[in-house]
């Protein structure tokens, strides 16, 4: 049976749970569960704080999980991401007050409050950079009004909360993250039980990607028609009882679909429809 870590709270919970949901698991009902077997798809889920799932896993009791990118690097666990899942995306950046420092540079001697202190230490390492780190839980934007640190290391998303405390953001992101999927560094890349697992949630991505689209157009229009569904493969034409016609079916990016059907209205394609896709496997 696969044992999988999943976040129990926070802003990874919830997506983590509807993606595994939109994958054919099994979902916990109530949030104090803190294990759930789903025999079925021969999966066990343990339902962990995010922060400490990558230790989890590094050490072997659980074959998989679920965290943020930055977690995991913070964690300096022996785990190594292997998919990622494309929500709770966020910007991880310094901010002081104007005037402090102009650059990463010019932090030398003094102090960064933040709660990822081990992203801080290694990329002020890795800058050659000689300045102490200070962990706190929680928010930190109030470290250099109550004279903790000069500087902070937080998760930036619009930078409400840095401006509301009086404090710019200064050069550039100390890493993007996201939500991904982590296994022990060195485990089996292959394992039958993991792929599957993965096919499951590449299936998901790929299901909230596209959109399937549907149209009739006229038989002397249809090779401009393809150069704008291609599909994955190549579409599917069928032919239609009306003499000169043809139905062409295609998958296309979500995001692009409105698009794609002005230019086929313009072509002169007709019955142009488009419906949600559930899941797929490619």
């Amino acid at each position: 049976m696969l044992r999988i870590a999943v976040p129990n709270k926070g802003s990874l919970s919830g997506p983590a749970g509807e993606m595994l949901h939109e994958a054919g698991y099994l979902q916990r009902k109530d949030s104090k569960e803190l294990v759930l077997v789903d025999p079925e798809n021969e999966v066990e889920f343990f339902y962990l704080r995010p922060r400490d799932i990558a230790i989890y896993v590094s050490s072997g009791r659980l074959d998989i999980g679920i965290t943020g990118r930055d977690l995991l690097l913070d964690s300096g666990a022996g785990a190594e991401e292997i998919l990622q899942l494309g929500f709770a995306r966020s910007t991880f950046r310094y901010a002081t007050k104007p005037g402090t420092a102009s650059g990463v540079e010019e932090f030398g001697g003094l102090t960064i409050a933040t709660s990822y202190e081990g992203i801080v230490a290694k990329h002020l390492a890795d800058k050659g950079i000689d300045a102490s780190v200070v962990h706190l839980d929680g928010a930190v934007e109030t470290a250099i009004e109550l004279g903790v640190a000069q500087v902070i290391a937080d998760v930036v998303q619009t930078g409400t909360s840095l401006r509301n405390a009086g404090l710019g953001v200064v050069g550039e992101p100390i890493i993007t993250s996201e939500a991904v999927v982590i296994r022990r560094t060195g485990a089996d890349p292959d394992d039958p039980k993991v792929q599957r697992f993965l096919r499951r949630l590449q299936g998901v991505l790929v299901a909230r990607s596209y959109v399937m689209m549907d149209y009739d157009c006229r038989v002397e229009h249809l090779e401009q028609a393809v150069g704008l569904t291609p599909g994955l493969e190549s579409p599917t034409v069928s032919p239609l009882h009306h003499e000169g016609w043809v139905a062409v079916r295609a998958m296309v990016p979500a995001r692009e679909a409105q698009r794609i059907m002005d230019d086929l209205y313009h072509l002169g394609a007709r019955a142009i429809l488009t419906t949600a896709i559930h899941a797929c496997r490619l």
